[in-house]
């Protein structure tokens, strides 16, 4: 059985900090990454995701699936073989918190009769 190629990930977050390389199995699944984001996530930034749903990983301008491996979402472009790869990380914002903010500060809908002639 042939050795699976390791391929070296860091992690950009959207303060700029970053989760330090790891080597992961180019079979690692998008989501599995996404777990490990959420168990490495500082603690100091706060509002981090809660689930593999509350955020998105990009890689070489590329919105990563969660059904994707590794293997399967590389970019050859622009990739230093041995080199570290940095995935960027996008984080959802709540929806609990946007809609509770919407209704609010949402006017009162007027209704609005207009005739046209």
């Amino acid at each position: 059985m042939a050795a699976e190629e390791l391929i070296e990930v860091k992690f950009r977050l959207p303060d700029g900090s970053d989760i330090p390389p790891s080597k992961y199995n180019s079979t690692t699944t998008v989501a599995y990454l996404k777990e490990r984001i959420i168990s490495q996530w500082p603690k100091e930034i706060g509002n981090g995701p809660k689930t593999v749903n509350d955020m998105k990983l990009i890689n070489a301008g590329k919105i990563l699936e969660n059904n994707k491996t590794l293997a399967e979402s590389r970019s050859p472009v622009g990739e230093v073989p041995g080199g570290v790869i940095t995935m960027h990380v996008v984080v959802r914002p709540p929806l609990s918190d946007k809609n509770s903010e919407k209704s609010q500060n949402a006017p009162e809908k007027s209704s609005c009769s207009c005739t046209i002639l």
